[in-house]
Parts: structure tokens; sequence; C-alpha cells
């Protein structure tokens, strides 16, 4: 495919971009470890070298209690300006633009952090945030806009290529504008103007600040995703505002952090906001970018030749891959690291306080410690299982020039992934699976298939290291009437050994639970196309559509402990069991399992006893290690144990691709 659009220059201000790809603003948070500014200067520097158009750091705090904490990066005074010069010139260096994030959190700024009170427009509490800010007064307003301002003139003098306003995402630029959080009455609120008044005069007071020939760009929300907050008519009247206090692009963001609505979730379909960002276009002449679950330079190219928008801005995908620029430019798309937005080591990790990374690409964010060395003397060595850990073992393995040979006792790559991509809103794990077949079939990794490895045929064939990434065994908790021949395991329903009958219950309730509840809900025979075209049609309104999707059964989740999904994530668990709820599946927690009978399964609820009803019993209550080989193995030649054979739990790919990694650098 002919990326002709995407690798069309653009000109903001007097800084002209190679291509339409903009890196987004993420907090990776790299800077809080030791020589943490190196760490994030290298960071960047490898998207430079991947041929990103833009680069736009993390938030960088304007002022101290506007920040995420001391740890994270800061501009607020002269002292922070040698600072951060270390970013800009790795990323010179290495060919490439950047710009730093103004930022200031208001009421989403955590006190434990800072050690300050947040501060808003009103004091009104984020339900995202224990502490309750405090109203910001006429004259704090008019110094945070100042400090807006001067944080823009230390960015030119620390060597950036240009700004960002962070405008949007429910942060204090949005906090003013919207009525939902600014109830002011004095000239920062009130009427739409008045709410306005905020976030144009720190454009406008920037703009003065660094000159006509500075980039400057300003993150606006496109939609808040929030009730009774601006309406779309005031957001493209703003948009409008910007563009003429002298903004040179803007850069439309989706949603509140506190919204109730996925928006870069793996569920979100891709490109699914990018009509906002069409409607700001529609409304002004100079460059709007767009966002959210655009992960393909291909649909980026797509967009940009439809004319929706001049930019596209990644964030994550250049977590998976810090070179999807470059290998798309040279049509080697199949090559190509996809982020599958599963959030768990990005994302999830930021908002509990851990350095970002991601789940299937471990290197990023620990770019000064993984750096990839060649084999010092050349083995060959064995990789026994191809699920997450052992592809990621024998990808390095095979990239350092070792000469590997994976075994695998299916006869497909992929172990329990070939799982979680059946699941709805999942097929991006599809994504990650061609990735290591593209990439084991590059490097040159035999692969042998429905092989069961034993210690003999590993010493006859004379291997000389062995990595053991045999998975798990599916945990078979001890319940009379187990055996009955209606009681399946989970494994079974996704490899389609057994068919689920109208009323299932599943004992345990974890991250594979959910996905297995999900799946049986959901009526396979019903396609988002078909869907699509009985809604146009008017065949079917809404809850119609909604209905037919449905699969009809009847599904119940079981769990002796509290709580549902604790396998998932911290940032898309709440979206899941949403779904889940909505899809009439019912949890039922700290129960006492007595006996599964032909009729269904009894317990004990509360003390009381309940019958449950199912023509299936799905068993998907945990896992035990499957390590017999590295035991086998121990003592007869150097041997590792990685992922599920190592620790066993819910299926963490996070993990489990991380040690493959780390075991494959150490042979």
């Amino acid at each position: 495919m002919e990326l002709k659009h995407v690798f069309t220059p653009i000109r903001l201000a007097d800084l002209t971009l190679p291509n339409r790809i903009m890196m987004g603003s993420m907090h990776v948070g790299v800077e809080k470890m030791e020589n943490g500014i190196h760490r994030l200067a290298a960071f960047y520097a490898e998207r430079a070298k991947g041929e990103a158009g833009l680069i736009v750091t993390g938030g960088v705090a304007v002022s101290p209690e506007g920040g995420m904490g001391e740890a994270y990066c800061n501009i607020y005074r002269d002292e922070h300006i040698d600072k951060l010069r270390p970013i800009p010139e790795a990323v010179h260096r290495a060919g490439g633009r950047i710009a730093l994030q103004l930022f200031h959190a208001g009421r989403y700024a955590y006190k434990e952090a800072t050690g300050l009170d947040p501060v808003a427009p009103s004091p009104l509490q984020a339900p995202i945030n224990r502490t309750a800010p405090r109203e910001l007064s006429p004259a704090e307003v008019e110094q945070t806009i100042q400090a807006f301002a001067d944080g823009a003139v230390r960015a030119k003098r620390a060597g950036f290529d240009g700004v960002e306003i962070m405008g949007s995402e429910g942060y204090l630029i949005n906090q003013f504008l919207s009525p939902v959080t600014n109830r002011r009455t004095d000239e920062w609120g009130g009427d739409f103007e008045r709410r306005a008044r905020f976030g144009v005069e720190i454009a406008r007071r920037v703009r003065l600040a660094v000159g006509d020939g500075f980039p400057v760009i300003f993150r606006m929300s496109g939609l808040d995703l929030i009730p009774d907050s601006t309406t779309m008519e005031e957001t493209l009247r703003f948009a409008r505002m910007l563009e003429e206090a002298g903004v040179n692009a803007l850069n439309i963001g989706i949603g509140w952090h506190e919204s109730q609505v996925p928006t870069i979730s793996m569920m979100v379909p891709r490109g699914a906001y990018v009509w906002v960002a069409q409607r700001v276009k529609e409304a002004v002449a100079i460059p709007v970018i767009a966002s959210n679950r655009i992960n393909d330079v291909r649909l980026a190219e797509e967009i940009l030749a439809e004319g929706l928008c001049d930019m596209i801005s990644m964030a994550r995908p250049f977590l998976a891959d810090s070179h999807i620029v470059h290998k798309s430019r040279e049509g080697r798309f199949d090559e190509v690291n996809t982020c599958i937005a599963c959030n768990q080591a990005c994302l999830d990790h930021v908002f509990s306080g851990i350095p970002a990374s991601c789940l299937v690409n471990p290197l990023a964010g620990r770019e000064l410690d993984l750096a990839l060395q060649p084999a010092e003397v050349v083995k060959r060595v064995a990789v026994i299982g191809a699920g997450p850990a052992g592809m990621e073992a024998a990808r390095v393995l095979a990239e350092r020039g070792h000469r590997v040979t994976l075994f695998e006792k299916r006869q497909k790559i992929g172990g329990q992934l070939n799982y979680a991509k059946q699941v709805p809103g999942k097929a991006e794990f599809r994504e990650t699976l061609r990735y290591y077949r593209t990439e084991l079939a590059r490097l040159g990794v035999e692969i042998r298939f429905g092989v069961e490895v034993d210690a003999a045929l590993l010493l006859a064939e004379g291997f000389e290291e062995a990595v053991v990434a045999t998975g798990v065994i599916p945990r078979r908790p001890e319940i009379p009437g187990i055996d009955l021949p209606h009681v399946i395991s989970y494994t079974q329903v996704f490899e389609k050994q057994a068919a689920v009958g109208r009323r299932a219950v599943i004992i345990g309730a974890g991250g594979i639970a959910c996905d297995l509840s999900h799946l049986l809900a959901h009526n396979s025979g019903i396609s988002a196309e078909t869907s699509r075209y009985l809604l146009e049609q008017r065949v079917l309104d809404a809850k119609g559509v909604q209905h037919v999707m449905h699969s009809g059964r009847k599904i119940t989740m079981l769990r002796r402990g509290k709580h549902v999904g604790t396998g998932l994530g911290k940032t898309t668990r709440w979206a899941v069991l949403a779904t889940l709820k909505r899809q009439g599946v019912e949890m039922v927690t700290e129960v006492e399992y007595q006996a599964i009978t032909p009729e269904g399964v009894c317990i004990l609820e509360k003390g009381e006893k309940r019958l449950l009803p199912a023509d299936t019993v799905i068993i998907a209550a945990g896992a035990t290690s499957n390590n017999r080989l590295y035991s086998d193995l121990a003592g007869k030649m150097p041997v590792h144990l990685i992922g599920g054979a190592k620790e066993a739990g819910e299926l963490d790919a996070k993990r489990a691709i991380l040690e493959g990694s780390l075991v494959a650098r150490n042979i």
C-alpha cells in the first residue's frame, strides 16, 4: 500500500514535519527511576529513530500543585530547563522533533503525590480522587495562565521544537470549559464565553510568549463523554476561538478519565472517534489531529486520504513498536508489533504508580537496560512451548544469533492467546500472533508442531540449552460430581471440543471466566456488519439489535472469594464487568460449593442452600504449573523455566513475554 498522504510533509509555524504521524503524549513514569531523565531521553530517541514525524512528551507540570509529583517532569522553575535539556538533545541526535506538553491536572492532581491541595475552577471533588480541590482565586487564575506562558518559554530555551497545551481529558483547562466542573460566577465562569476564557487566554498568552515561528498545539476535548458537559456546538466555537488566539494545530482528545464510556481499550473499534476530529476540521482552517485507537499506519493513510483530518496521533502504538512508521514506510507491515490496546503494562502501570512498558514489547521504557547484544557463543537452544513466553524467548534468541528450535504439542503457535482472540472485542490478539509468525519465520526459527517433548529427545538431539515454557494445567477443584458428563473445562469450550447448553454455570470468576462469559453470551451468528445493516435498514432498532446479538444463554459465574475479575487490568476491569452485567451474566461471590448434580450446581450462599440449574458446568478455577519437563532436565543440561510453567495463575501474557525476553538475553 502506498502511503502517499502519510508521508506528505506538513508545516506547523516554522517547523516542517516529514510525515503526518505524531507520537501522542503519554505519562510513562521512567523518569522516577534512577538515571530517570536519561531513561526518558532514550525512550523518546528510540521513537525518533523510528521516524515519528513529531513526538509530544508526557505532561510536564507548569505549577507544583498541578503536577503528578516531584518525580515527574516539571517546567515551573528556571532550574528545570537544564534538567529537561537531555530529552530534546537525544531526540535531535536521532533525527527527530519533539514538543513539550504543558500540563496542569487541576482536580485530578493527587495530594499524596504533590503534597499540595489540588486546585480547580470550583471546589468539586473528582470521583477518581480522594481529595477535594480548593477553588482558585481570580489572582491565582491569572498566575496559572502566566505559568503556562512561562513554561512555554522555558521549553523553548530547553531546546524543544514546540509545545502542546494540555486542554483535554478532564484536566484543568477542560475543567474550566465544562459547566459540570465550573460553577463560578465571576469573569472565569458562567456562560460559555467566560468558561472558555481560561483556555483561550492561555493559548493567546503562550503564543505571545514564544513568538510566531514556534509551534503551539492545543490538545482540546472533542467529546467529554460526561453527562451535561460541553456541547458539540460549544466545542466547535471553542476550536474557532483557539484558532483566532494563534494556535498552529488542534489535537482532538476524547473523554475524561472519569468517563464511563471506554475510549481507548481493546473493545473500542479502530478509528471510532475520527468523526469528532472531522467535525472540528470542518470548523477551522488550521491543521487538526485525530487520535484514539488508530494503531496501523495503513488506517492512518485511509483517514488522511479521505480528508477527515490533517495528522494522526498514535501514542500506545509507539510503545508496542518504536519503529512502526519506519517499517510501514518500507512496506514491512507484517513486521510491525501492533498495539492491541490491552492497557496492561501502560495505563494500568501508570495509574498504579509503576513505570509504563508494553505487554507485547517489554523493551519499551527499558531501552537502557535491555539493549539487544549478539550472542558471544552461538548455541543450539530448544524452546518448549509456543505460548507468549516461548514465542518471545525463541524470537529474541534467534535475533541474537542462536540456532533455535521451538517445540509445540499443538498444531499452531500462540498458546492461550488463541483463546483470547476468540472473545468479542479482543480480536487484536490476532495481530500479536501475526507478528510472531512473521518474526519467527524471518529469523529462521525451526518450529516443530505436534511433538510431546521429553528429556531424552532433547539430549539425544544434542541441544545445548533449553527454555521450558510449557504453560499450565487447568485445575479441577474437589467438588462432588465434578466427573459428571455435563462438566467440562474452559479449554474444551475455547477449543470447540464441547457444546455448551442454554444454562451455563462457570465455577470460577477470574479473567478467563469473564472472557468465557462474554464469548458464551455473544451470538456468534450475528457479525458487527450484520447488526449495522439491520440498524441502518431499520429492520431492528438499537434494542432489537442488542437482543439478537445475545446468544440467549443464561450464564452464572461463581467464586469463593469476594470479587469478580480480579485478574483484569485496573483501567479495563470496570468496562468488562459493566458489559457482562448488560449481557445478563449473574455473578455470585462468597459461595461454598456443595456438589454438582445432573440438575446443576448446589452451593451455600450466605448460609442458605441454593441450586443453580445448569445444562453445562464449566470449570475455570485457576491452574497449576506444567513444569515436569523442567524437573526432568535439571542437572542434565542448562535449563530455564518461564511463563505459566514457572508461576501459574491468571493468564498473564505480560509477565510471560517479559520473562521470555529476559531469559533469551541471558543465554
